[in-house]
């Protein structure tokens, strides 16, 4: 059975909703590969790879685990995860042997499988059964005789058995069939005819972006490198948020929503971080509020923003659009209006208890 060392990172083995654990454990596998190219992913924060050719070249399997264990140093602190290294004979046995961080003799794979509890095989309703049969090891477990395990347990208790022995080194289902797919969707973008432009159709201006920024990723670290991605709100600087580039789209909940008080389409092209205090008035300069029913308190007729000194006539404008946020804890009340000014330009204000804010601009 071929020697086989198994590379484990636990606090890479859950992924996150913003798939940060998938992009460090690619970047872990990267690592690896530039020292033992035949590296390969079983599940999320679980890799494998055959020993004998490493531990030739390095001098050992003891020289492969301490190399690899300094060379992921640092990305395993920078991930808060610890890194576990195992070596025995056979995957299953050196992915136990990785939890337990030991290098298991040639030979003595059968040995070490015999102490680990029944549990490790990952069934269980067979672990119950055994448990309740005072057989709560894998050694235990292997010495029944393997007709009676095939009539109890079937085809699959039959291999579990069989990898209980040590005659058999993988146990069914210990790989995800999905994570080479799902690592290479990282590691690469998708091909230049499906590449969305920023305009729609197809670029590849824009596949050539997204390599970029998978490089500046693997130098700068995943979180550094953001995109700006749309969800579902009220208000357009609520829609709005960065994540890091590669970041698996989350199930959209709230995307067919109601959400009453929304503002219609279109939405601003910019949307102000930091916003500016907005003088509105009607024709006589009187100035124009927004009363407790949420209506105007005036017709829109002149508006002037905080650092620009002209005063611009307003030509057309829609709204309000109040909207009632928080009720259950700290009620927080505002209206949002749409103006079109002398100047052609659009601009998006809204009204709370200071006053009226210049939220965005219709470019």
């Amino acid at each position: 059975m071929e020697r086989t060392l198994a590379l484990w990172l636990p606090g890479l083995a859950q992924e996150g909703p913003r798939s940060a654990e998938a992009r460090a454990f690619a970047e872990t596998l990267g690592i690896v590969q530039q020292r033992c190219p035949f590296v390969t992913p079983i599940r999320l924060g679980l890799a494998a790879l055959p020993a004998r050719g490493p531990s030739r070249f390095y001098g050992g399997e003891e020289a492969v685990a301490a190399l690899l264990a300094s060379e992921l140093e640092a990305l395993a602190a920078a991930s808060e995860t610890e890194v576990r290294i195992g070596v025995a004979d056979g995957l299953f046995a050196s992915v136990m042997a990785a939890r337990a961080q030991r290098i298991v003799a040639p030979g003595a794979t059968g040995a070490f499988l015999a102490a680990l509890p029944i549990s490790v095989l990952r069934r269980p309703e067979l672990a119950a059964i055994c448990q309740r049969l005072g057989l709560p090891t894998l050694g235990r477990f292997a010495a029944l005789d393997e007709r009676r395990v095939l009539e109890r347990f079937g085809s699959d208790g039959a291999h579990c058995h069989r990898v209980a022995r040590g005659e058999l080194g993988e146990l069914h289902g210990i790989r995800d069939p999905h994570i080479a797919r799902r690592l290479a969707a990282l590691e690469e973008p998708p091909p230049s005819a499906a590449q969305p432009s920023f305009f729609g159709g197809s670029s590849l201006g824009a596949e050539r972006a997204a390599r970029a920024a998978i490089r500046a990723q693997q130098r700068l670290g995943s979180e550094r490198v953001q995109v700006a991605r749309l969800r579902a709100g009220h208000d357009p600087a609520d829609r709005a948020e960065l994540v890091p580039f590669g970041s698996e789209e989350p199930a959209a909940l709230g995307a067919q929503a109601p959400w009453p008080g929304g503002l219609p389409a279109p939405s601003p092209v910019t949307v102000f971080a930091a916003q500016r205090p907005v003088r509105l008035t009607d024709a006589a300069g009187a100035p124009v509020g927004v009363s407790a029913r949420g209506l105007l308190t005036g017709v829109p007729g002149r508006c002037t923003v905080e650092g620009d000194p002209r005063t611009v006539s307003i030509v057309a404008w829609a709204g309000p659009w109040p909207l009632t946020e928080r009720w259950w804890d700290r009620r927080r009340a505002k209206a949002r209006l749409q103006i079109l000014t002398e100047l052609g330009t659009g601009m998006l204000l809204a009204a709370e208890r200071t006053g009226w804010q210049l939220v965005g601009r219709y470019d």
